[in-house]
């Protein structure tokens, strides 16, 4: 029987992660409720999805809700990402989607059913302090979670975090009801853009205004199909005249719809600046380790907080460094925090 002290409200997609994360909790006596996010307007994405959750649910005798967060997340999510661009920044809207919403709204609704634990499909450890990386470290999602509010992390529960992905899928596989979750294809990064950002950015304006390439002299070099196409180290879908060695993207210019390019030695950062900083522990001067995008390796370098920004010095140069994007730092496995580069 559930111990009806160890209750939890666990974040269900539908997916396999979330699933598994479910029965989990449920082996180890939580009494689980589970909570499906309607976090946009998709068409026929949130009936489908709703119906696995609800498979669950019934496989498992839970009660599942169902949350429209869909006003809160186009206010804090989505607009946020469309502004970005605008501005010529490169945002990072799953990072700002759990602080805001899956680690903020989701907490609130916890709340409002008098349920303490939080738990998530999320493939990170946390020990009520920091975010640690999981074990599996193709599927870490760590990163993600640096501006998620300190005050929250006693609060939450990561099952999958000493798992493997491909242990998850055979783990539902043989659950005769649930076998096909261990199949399904895996949800995209983004969970609004079913193909390219550009198609979710043209519903908004007229991205195809062509303008000015130019180079770091302010030198006009070429044409580009307009400014929010491109993110800063893109090598594709501009011309340069003349050019022999290939040329990069190394600023984007919104108000003249320029973007600066040059070779790729040109995209060679060494420091840079952090604000919006959100740090799971009280730090001034310190060294650790920086990611500045997902899908890289975190490099050492020095870091010192005046006025609530970090300025970063790294130990070896970086390339594509982009304005808008997230710089976590770590200390091992551990994660410190993070913010937005600027």
């Amino acid at each position: 029987m559930p111990n009806l002290n160890k209750k939890v409200l666990v974040g269900m997609s539908g997916g396999v992660d979330s699933t598994v994360t479910a029965i989990l909790l449920q082996k180890e006596g939580y009494d689980v409720e589970g909570v499906y996010m309607k976090l946009h307007h998709k068409e026929g994405y949130h009936e489908e999805n709703f119906a696995k959750a609800k498979r669950v649910g019934d496989y498992l005798g839970i009660k599942v809700h169902f949350h429209d967060l869909s006003e809160a997340f186009n206010e804090e999510v989505y607009e946020y990402f469309v502004e970005s661009y605008k501005e010529g920044l490169t945002p990072n809207p799953c990072v700002m989607c759990n602080r805001t919403i899956k680690f903020g709204k989701m907490i609130d609704f916890a709340d409002s059913l008098g349920i303490e634990k939080v738990a998530t499909g999320h493939y990170v450890q946390c020990d009520g302090e920091y975010f640690y990386m999981a074990d599996d470290p193709t599927k870490d999602q760590s990163y993600f979670l640096c501006e998620v509010k300190k005050e929250v992390l006693p609060r939450l529960l990561f099952p999958l975090a000493t798992w493997v992905k491909e242990d998850v899928k055979a783990y539902a596989a043989k659950i005769g009801v649930l076998k096909d979750f261990a199949t399904q294809k895996e949800s995209s990064e983004i969970c609004f853009v079913e193909n390219t950002y550009d198609e979710v950015l043209a519903k908004h304006m007229n991205i195809d205004i062509p303008g000015e390439t130019v180079d770091t002299e302010g030198n006009v070099v070429g044409t580009h199909k307009g400014y929010m196409h491109y993110t800063i180290g893109k090598r594709r879908g501009f011309f340069v005249n003349g050019a022999h060695d290939p040329h990069f993207v190394l600023a984007i210019k919104p108000k003249e719809n320029q973007i600066v390019v040059g070779t790729r030695e040109k995209l060679e950062e060494n420091e840079f600046e952090v604000k919006q900083l959100n740090l799971f522990e009280e730090l001034t001067d310190f060294t650790c380790h920086v990611k500045v995008r997902y899908r890289t390796h975190a490099v050492p370098c020095s870091v010192k907080i005046k006025d609530g920004r970090a300025k970063v010095v790294l130990d070896e140069p970086v390339f594509g460094l982009a304005k808008g994007q997230i710089a976590a730092f770590y200390d091992g496995d551990r994660l410190l925090g993070g913010g937005v580069i600027c």
